[in-house]
């Protein structure tokens, strides 16, 4: 741990608004007049929601933390960073909140109690409504995830702005400070650049695999805050019996993390035809995926599907199998380093795009590929 962080404990930011700026946990900083928020002039600075379960931050908090370092570079301000939930050892704290700062974070907001060890919308909300209403960011950054979408929308509605759902592109107008919220719209045919120009803060969920991680600076200078907030805003109208972990293979296979992804489309065939694609990617050590196409004609889970209505990945290598390259599935394996396409008709889009484009049928190239990796793995 650096000597060059500063830590501060129960301090709260600087607010015209609140009555209690020494101790965050004697306010409610409920917002009574949507008017006392909208002034652009007093936000500034961005903010990271530090997504966490069960003390491990997820993979999407780092591509966050980049594009926001540059957002935050260009606007000529800080990048601030919450992270909520429970570490029982105060060193473990010190660990993330330093990760968080190595990443590109000036300052780290901590909120640490036994009551948000599992995610809830209400505690969660009321600790980031709080933060923000204190803070005054003038962009909010969440993960497009299960947690981001569930939460998302209640910040925004609590403090009367608006949210950008699923951008997978973030710019910054330098004349107006207005962030250029881009996503797909109608099914992926159009990509819409969502403004907030009268209202502050900028509110964003941003989906994973779309932008890379920062080059970490080990024992990088930043200040962390720990406080406590108001035991009424801990509350919540849902209770967590327990949390149960899958030990289903199938369903623990992270796509997302994987270097090497097979998928396969319409021109699979048949569900049978995935058993070659599952076959090719255990060789590769990679994983299985699939097109929507392939969902839909259940010969696959919807687990494994890619795309706008599916999930982001972005692997070292993407082969697609059968696969004609629709938007709506490039939008989800766009930013793959290398992609290999496997397809009879070489004028669909996906061959288009590919790295490497090979014409034929799957079921003919994928056997030969396998068995070149095996002679070459016995050499």
């Amino acid at each position: 741990m650096s000597s060059e962080v500063k830590v501060f404990y129960n301090k709260c930011v600087e607010n015209s608004f609140c009555e209690n700026k020494s101790d965050l946990s004697k306010s409610s900083c409920s917002v009574k007049n949507k008017n006392q928020i909208n002034n652009k002039i007093l936000y500034k600075g961005i903010l990271v929601y530090a997504e966490q379960r069960h003390g491990k931050l997820a993979n999407i908090v780092y591509e966050l933390l980049n594009n926001g370092r540059k957002l935050a570079d260009e606007l000529n301000t800080t990048l601030s960073t919450i992270l909520i939930g429970y570490y029982d050892d105060e060193n473990d704290i010190k660990i993330k909140s330093q990760e968080l700062i190595n990443n590109g974070a000036d300052k780290v907001y901590v909120c640490n109690n036994p009551v948000l060890f599992e995610f809830q919308d209400d505690s969660y909300t009321n600790i980031l409504v709080q933060l923000i209403i204190r803070e005054k960011p003038e962009i909010v950054l969440i993960s497009a995830t299960n947690i981001g979408r569930s939460f998302a929308p209640r910040i925004a509605s609590r403090i009367y702005t608006g949210l950008a759902a699923d951008c997978i592109l973030l710019k910054i107008d330098s004349e107006t400070r207005n962030l250029q919220q881009i996503r797909p719209v109608l099914d992926g045919k159009i990509m819409a650049t969502i403004l907030t120009p009268d209202n502050r803060p900028q509110i964003s969920t941003v989906r994973s695999n779309i932008f890379n991680k920062i080059k970490t600076k080990k024992e990088r200078k930043g200040e962390i805050f720990y406080f406590n907030t108001n035991p009424k805003l801990l509350k919540s109208r849902t209770e967590t019996l327990g949390f149960i972990k899958n030990v289903d293979d199938e369903k623990t296979i992270k796509i997302e993390d994987a270097d090497v992804v097979v998928a396969g489309g319409k021109g699979v065939g048949e569900s049978k035809g995935f058993e070659l694609i599952k076959e090719l990617a255990k060789i590769l050590g990679g994983v299985v995926a699939a097109s929507k196409a392939a969902v839909d004609a259940n010969w696959i889970s919807s687990m494994y599907q890619i795309g706008q209505t599916g999930r982001t990945i972005s692997p070292k290598i993407y082969i697609a199998c059968g696969i004609s390259g629709q938007i709506q599935h490039n939008v989800g394996m766009a930013s793959s380093d290398i992609i290999i396409s496997i397809n009879k008709d070489h004028t669909c889009p996906m061959m288009q795009i590919a790295t490497y484009a090979l014409k034929g049928d799957m079921y003919e190239i994928i056997p030969k590929i396998i068995k070149k990796i095996k002679l070459y793995k016995k050499t």
